[in-house]
């Protein structure tokens, strides 16, 4: 079998090859489905250091920014619409151009904006009044962890701790250790039970994020912060509850607990961000060593369904962008075929093997 930086390579190739830089959909808004796809090509860029990815990714970050490094088209203070500034600390350490310094100011200006719930915790978007999603862990706090280590401000730490704690203490069911999607504090939303406020499922991309995003919070705090080991253990427990809904098959669902019922169906996207999130805690001693055989056969799984036209990898079976819903309404989702969410998993989930592989080799 091919090595996993050969898929990378594959998957960044074939996107770059159907997409000029600029034209990534949604074409000219700064969004977390350019953010999520362009971290994966960053991430090859630095295994392979090939300059072509590099300069993808800052192609399109001029593009949508104007020259003084403000963003052209966004909603403001919108999780989703933060989540892309985690491109430009490397495209600022790996340049030096103080462009992408001022891009940082201007993302990190929204930081101040995001409505809160009166428990403290994160509005998902400005028009979603007092919810929070677990998607919005990715999407915002990778971002303010690494802002506040760079520029020394301790108190966004703070702040990003507390809404990792938050999503955690109203997310998580004790039965099964898993996260459900989200949850209204107001029990308003038409989704959510009108005791608990929360949605009615378990969805596998929207878990997904959370140990991807917890990881990444925790490589930019100090290593004495005695708030760590909350945070490595949320890592822990979740990835050993979603071990237990891996299919024989390595991959999950699209309803993670629920394989066995009607209409339910495999999902590439959370299969890769379950593996990036494995082998990372593998590779950091989160997990033991059995984390990367678990996420080598989701890489395995994952593979083995793609599909190839010509040079062009074909990454399909990934769920479309989905709000918050019934199983029902989970299943129904269409699935799309090279779409930057499931680009952006697959890349994450094939450089991290990448780097727990080279850890292992150095160790040998």
């Amino acid at each position: 079998m091919e090595t996993t930086l050969f898929y990378a390579r594959a998957a960044c190739d074939t996107m770059m090859r159907k997409f000029a830089a600029a034209d990534l959909p949604p074409k000219g808004h700064f969004y977390y489905h350019q953010g999520v796809f362009l971290s994966g090509v960053l991430k090859t860029w630095q295994l392979t250091g090939e300059q072509k990815y590099l300069d993808y990714a800052a192609s399109w970050v001029h593009a949508v920014f104007d020259e003084s490094g403000k963003v052209k088209q966004y909603k403001r203070a919108d999780l989703d619409d933060i989540q892309a500034g985690i491109l430009l600390y490397t495209l600022y350490d790996a340049t030096g151009d103080e462009f992408y310094r001022r891009c940082i100011e201007s993302v990190a200006a929204q930081v101040q904006d995001i409505p809160r719930c009166q428990c403290g915790g994160f509005w998902h978007t400005c028009g979603s009044s007092n919810q929070m999603w677990l998607d919005g862990l990715y999407m915002a706090c990778p971002f303010i962890a690494e802002y506040a280590r760079r520029f020394d401000r301790p108190e966004w730490t703070d702040l990003v701790v507390n809404e990792i704690r938050l999503m955690r203490e109203h997310t998580r069911d004790a039965k099964t250790g898993l996260w459900y999607h989200a949850w209204d504090e107001s029990r308003k939303a038409d989704w959510c039970n009108p005791e608990t406020g929360l949605a009615p499922e378990f969805w596998g991309r929207s878990i997904g994020w959370v140990p991807v995003a917890i990881q990444d919070v925790l490589a930019q705090m100090d290593p004495d912060d005695e708030r760590r080991a909350a945070l490595e253990l949320y890592v822990r427990d979740l990835l050993t509850s979603l071990l237990r809904y891996q299919s024989a098959d390595g991959r999950w669902y699209q309803v993670v607990n629920k394989g066995d019922q009607p209409g339910n169906w495999l999902e590439n996207s959370c299969s890769c961000l379950y593996a990036a999130a494995l082998a990372r805690a593998a590779r950091t001693g989160l997990m033991s060593a059995e984390a990367i055989d678990a996420a080598k056969r989701a890489f395995d799984g994952v593979v083995n369904s793609l599909e190839w036209q010509g040079e062009d990898i074909q990454i399909g079976h990934v769920c479309i962008g989905t709000g918050v819903g019934s199983y029902q309404f989970y299943c129904d989702r269409p699935c799309v075929t090279n779409d930057l969410h499931g680009v952006g998993a697959f890349l994450l989930m094939c450089t991290e093997l990448q780097v727990a592989e080279n850890v292992c080799a150095q160790n040998r």
